[in-house]
C-alpha cells in the first residue's frame, strides 16, 4: 500500500511539471459549456470569491455558552444506544458525548461482525466516510495558521495539474472554494461513478477538464468528492508531507486520538475494527471493506473509535486550543454558501430552519440554535456528529449497518440539550418511552466517566 501511494504521489508531480509546461492544453474556450456564461464581475481586475472566509473570524465568548437544558441525562442517551442494538436493528454502534470540556460519554454497543461477534468497545474503529472532510479542512486551516496558505490561495498554483473546463475558472478555483464545494461544477458528486467502478482518483481528477461548468468558482454550492480530494494534494504542495502523514502529525497524535488511522490498511490494521453489514432478506451480512472511496483520503479517508471522536469534539469545541486555536476553529465553522436542500427530509425538515456550508462542515440554524454538523455513509457504514457552540455541546454516532435507523439519536439528544418539545424521531417502543420520560437526574458538576465500555467513517 505504501509504494503504490508513493507512486501516486510521484505521478501527480509528474503531471504537475506536465501542467506547467502545457496549462492549456486540456482545456479552451472553445470547450466552456454553451449553458454558462462567466459573471460581468468576472472580467473586473481583482475579481474575488464573493463569499471568501476571513483569515480569522471571532469566537464566540464563554460568557455566552451556557449548559444543556434541565433534565440532559446522558444515561438515557446511552440507553437508547444500547437499546438500537437490540435485535440486531443495527449490528454494532459507537457513540461519543462531550460538554464543557468534559468527555461524558464514549461507548461501544452491539457487536463488531455478526458472523464472528466482539463486542464493541470504546476503542473499536469505525470507517468516518464524509465526517473525514472536517479533518481536511482543519488541516487547511493549520496550513493557514502557520503562513504556508491562505484561503483565497489559487489551486492551480499548487496543483499545476488541476483543470477545468474554462481556462477562467480554472485559474480562480481557491482552496476555500474546495472545502466549500463551490468549484462551480454543474453536477453534484460529479465522477463518484468513476471512484465506485474501482478508478484510481488521479485518473478520474482529471476528468474535471471536461466537466460542465455551472457558474463561476465560488458562486454557487454543488457537493464533490473528487474535486474536493484536491486539497490533499495542496496540502502536500504546502506542506512538503504526505496528506495522510500530515493528518497524523498534526492532528491524530496531538489530539490524542491513538485509535484513528487513515485508508484501508489502517482499518484492518486496528487491534479491534468494525465490518461493514449490508441488509438481506436473511439479516445482516458482513462485507469486507471496499478500497473505493479510501482512495480519496480527504473527502473519506479517517478511521475512528469513540475514544477517538470524543478527543476531535474536545478540539473542535475550544478546549484544545495548543492544537487548535480558537479564531481558527470559529472561520472553519462560520457559513460560507446557502445549501437550503439540507432542509427537504427527515427531522432535518422540522427542525431545521436554515442551512449552509462552512470549510468542511455543514452549519444548521436547528430550532433557532447554531449547530455545526456533517454526515458521511460510505457502503455499510454510517456517522453524524453535531456541535452545538453555545451549548458548548458535541456529539458524533458511527454505526456499521447500511440503515438509517440510528440517525434519529441525534435529534434527540439536540432536542433535550436545547429544551426543544421531544419528538419521536426513533421509532422502537422502549426508545419512545425512553424519550418521553422525563429524566431528574441533570449532568453533574464533575462529568461523568470518560471511557466506560460496553463488555470491555457518511
Amino acid at each position: 500500500m505504501k509504494d503504490k501511494l508513493i507512486r501516486c504521489r510521484l505521478q501527480s508531480v509528474r503531471m504537475g511539471l506536465t501542467g506547467m509546461l502545457l496549462p492549456l492544453a486540456l482545456s479552451s474556450t472553445a470547450q466552456t459549456p454553451p449553458n454558462w456564461n462567466p459573471s460581468p464581475i468576472a472580467s473586473v481586475p481583482g475579481y474575488q470569491s464573493p463569499a471568501q472566509p476571513r483569515a480569522y473570524q471571532v469566537s464566540l465568548s464563554q460568557q455566552r455558552r451556557q449548559p444543556p437544558a434541565q433534565g440532559f441525562d446522558v444515561r438515557m442517551f446511552e440507553a437508547m444506544a444500547e437499546e438500537l442494538t437490540y435485535g440486531r436493528r443495527v449490528p454494532g454502534l459507537a457513540m461519543a458525548i462531550v460538554q464543557n470540556g468534559r468527555v461524558l460519554s464514549a461507548r461501544g454497543y452491539g457487536v463488531t461482525d455478526v458472523v464472528n461477534p466482539q463486542p464493541v468497545d470504546s476503542h473499536t474503529v469505525f470507517r468516518l466516510a464524509s465526517l473525514s472532510k472536517a479533518f481536511a479542512g482543519t488541516m487547511a486551516g493549520l496550513l493557514v495558521s502557520d503562513g504556508s496558505l491562505r484561503w483565497d490561495s489559487k489551486v492551480s498554483d499548487y496543483v499545476p495539474s488541476f483543470q477545468l473546463s474554462d481556462p477562467w475558472a480554472t485559474r480562480r478555483v481557491t482552496v476555500a472554494d474546495l472545502l466549500s464545494h463551490r468549484v462551480g461544477l454543474k453536477s453534484y458528486n460529479a465522477f463518484d461513478k468513476d471512484i465506485e467502478a474501482n478508478a484510481e482518483y488521479y485518473q478520474v481528477s482529471q476528468k474535471l477538464s471536461a466537466a460542465p461548468l455551472t457558474c463561476a468558482p465560488g458562486q454557487c454550492y454543488a457537493y464533490q468528492n473528487v474535486a474536493f480530494s484536491l486539497i490533499g494534494d495542496v496540502v502536500f504542495a504546502a506542506s512538503g508531507s504526505f496528506y495522510e502523514q500530515t493528518i497524523d502529525r498534526r492532528l491524530f497524535k496531538p489530539l490524542g486520538m491513538n485509535d484513528a488511522s487513515m485508508g484501508l490498511a489502517g482499518i484492518e490494521g486496528s487491534v479491534s475494527w468494525a465490518r461493514p453489514h449490508v441488509r438481506s432478506r436473511n439479516g445482516w451480512v458482513s462485507l469486507t471493506p471496499k478500497p473505493t472511496y479510501y482512495r480519496l483520503a480527504p473527502a473519506a479517508g479517517v478511521n475512528a473509535s469513540a475514544s477517538d471522536m470524543a478527543q476531535w469534539l474536545l478540539a473542535q469545541t475550544g478546549h484544545r486550543p495548543d492544537v487548535l486555536p480558537a479564531p481558527l476553529l470559529a472561520t472553519l465553522h462560520a457559513p460560507i454558501i446557502a445549501t437550503p436542500g439540507e432542509m427537504r427530509a427527515g427531522w432535518r425538515r422540522e427542525r431545521v430552519y436554515s442551512a449552509s456550508y462552512a470549510l468542511g462542515w455543514r452549519v444548521f440554524d436547528y430550532g433557532g440554535q447554531k449547530v455545526v454538523f456533517h454526515a458521511g455513509a460510505v457502503q455499510g457504514y454510517r456517522g453524524l456528529i453535531a456541535m452545538v457552540p453555545e451549548r458548548d455541546l458535541g456529539v458524533a454516532i458511527l454505526w456499521n449497518g447500511n440503515n438509517s435507523v440510528p440517525s434519529g439519536l441525534l435529534p434527540t439528544i439536540l432536542d433535550k440539550a436545547l429544551g426543544l418539545p421531544l419528538q419521536p424521531w426513533l421509532d422502537t417502543p422502549l426508545t419512545d418511552e425512553l424519550l418521553m420520560a422525563e429524566s431528574t437526574t441533570p449532568v453533574n458538576d464533575s462529568g461523568r466517566s470518560a471511557t466506560r465500555a460496553a463488555a470491555s467513517p457518511d
